[in-house]
């Protein structure tokens, strides 16, 4: 069947020897993406070919990420009419998937917004003169623009932070924001990225981040697949590193931001934040402008993802929860906006009200 380019883009990440995510083939072809639930001990890829296939890795965090996900859901909606000719069945499919995939998960908006994106090209008038190859073709170009797209907002992060990086220094971070978790160098590791090619030389501290140990399993071992030092530390432990004056910087990613700034990102972050505030530590939250949401006043109307409770009581070897305790696993936390340096974009660092992105 004719259709798009057989080719993928590669991201111009920082020294990378992965592919988070990739598109192969033509409109039939299929999303190849890094299973992260198999890291470090596995460099596995999963082949999606369907709609729910997608859906299934969103939710089960083998692709994960904010900038991420919303790169793989537009994929996944090309998926939704793969092998179809007839605009009657390329239309029926596209609307049977599309809310499913923009539900996939609530908090970060990056989905939804790309989602979006992809439906106004589906219902824009130059669309409803298509057949249904030539929409699949037009609704694939809009996907790999997409994933160009947020690969240049994680070069422009890393260059518009670059400079707060200071010689020497220590720098925490939690959860991870780097190439695993968008298509491109990432975003608060891109910062890292930047500075260390512009000469900086300095160490990383990484939560491990509980309970699913993004720090440790994923920002540690991308950090050392690049050769920057990275040391992990238990969550808990930050408070004595930051007490010690060991901590120069906080940087980390979102997957929401609110009108006032407010920001949620993995849970611990605002415990990380409010630490930085006691210390006079600075914290700054880098994200691509798709990661804001103006729609929202502030951090209070984030829907905050609630995943499931084994989450915590299977990490212990337990097969089964104990009788009698309850289990609480929200996702994210919401950092208020007065604990928040700056906010590091792909337009520069900005403050509220954010005039820059409402242009």
């Amino acid at each position: 069947m004719p259709g798009g380019r057989a080719e993928s883009t590669a991201p111009e990440a920082w020294n990378l020897s992965f592919m988070t995510l990739q598109w192969v083939g033509d409109i039939d072809g299929s999303l190849h993406i890094l299973d992260q639930t198999l890291l470090p001990e596995r460099q596995q890829q999963r082949i999606l070919e369907r709609p729910s296939d997608v859906i299934e890795a969103i939710q089960q965090l083998a692709v994960r990420g904010a900038p991420a996900i919303g790169v793989a859901a537009a994929y996944g909606l090309c998926l939704a009419s793969r092998g179809c000719e007839q605009i009657e069945q390329v239309r029926a499919r596209w609307d049977a998937a599309l809310i499913p995939m923009r539900q996939a998960r609530p908090t970060a908006v990056n989905l939804q917004h790309m989602v979006d994106r992809m439906n106004r090209v589906a219902t824009s008038p130059a669309a409803a003169e298509l057949d249904g190859v030539s929409l699949r073709v037009r609704l694939l170009e809009e996907a790999r623009a997409i994933e160009a797209q947020d690969q240049h907002f994680c070069r422009a992060i890393g260059v518009a932070g670059a400079d707060l990086i200071p010689e020497g220094a220590t720098v925490l971070t939690h959860c991870n924001a780097g190439a695993l978790a968008t298509a491109g160098q990432g975003t608060a590791l891109s910062v890292l990225y930047q500075a260390w090619r512009n000469g900086k030389r300095f160490r990383v501290l990484a939560d491990e981040t509980r309970p699913l140990l993004q720090g440790s399993r994923l920002t540690a071992w991308e950090l050392q697949k690049s050769g920057i030092p990275v040391d992990v530390i238990c969550d808990g432990a930050a408070g004595s590193f930051f007490q010690a004056g060991e901590i120069d910087l906080v940087i980390t990613g979102s997957d929401r931001i609110a009108a006032n700034g407010d920001a949620a990102n993995k849970i611990g972050t605002y415990t990380i934040a409010s630490l930085a505030r006691a210390h006079e530590v600075p914290f700054y939250i880098a994200a691509p402008s798709s990661t804001f949401d103006l729609n929202i006043d502030s951090g209070s109307e984030i829907p905050i993802e609630q995943r499931s409770t084994a989450e915590i009581w299977s990490l212990t070897g337990q097969k089964k929860p104990l009788e009698g305790i309850g289990y609480r696993n929200p996702a994210f936390d919401v950092t208020p906006a007065s604990h928040i340096a700056g906010w590091i974009t792909e337009l520069g660092i900005l403050q509220p009200p954010f005039e820059e992105i409402r242009r």
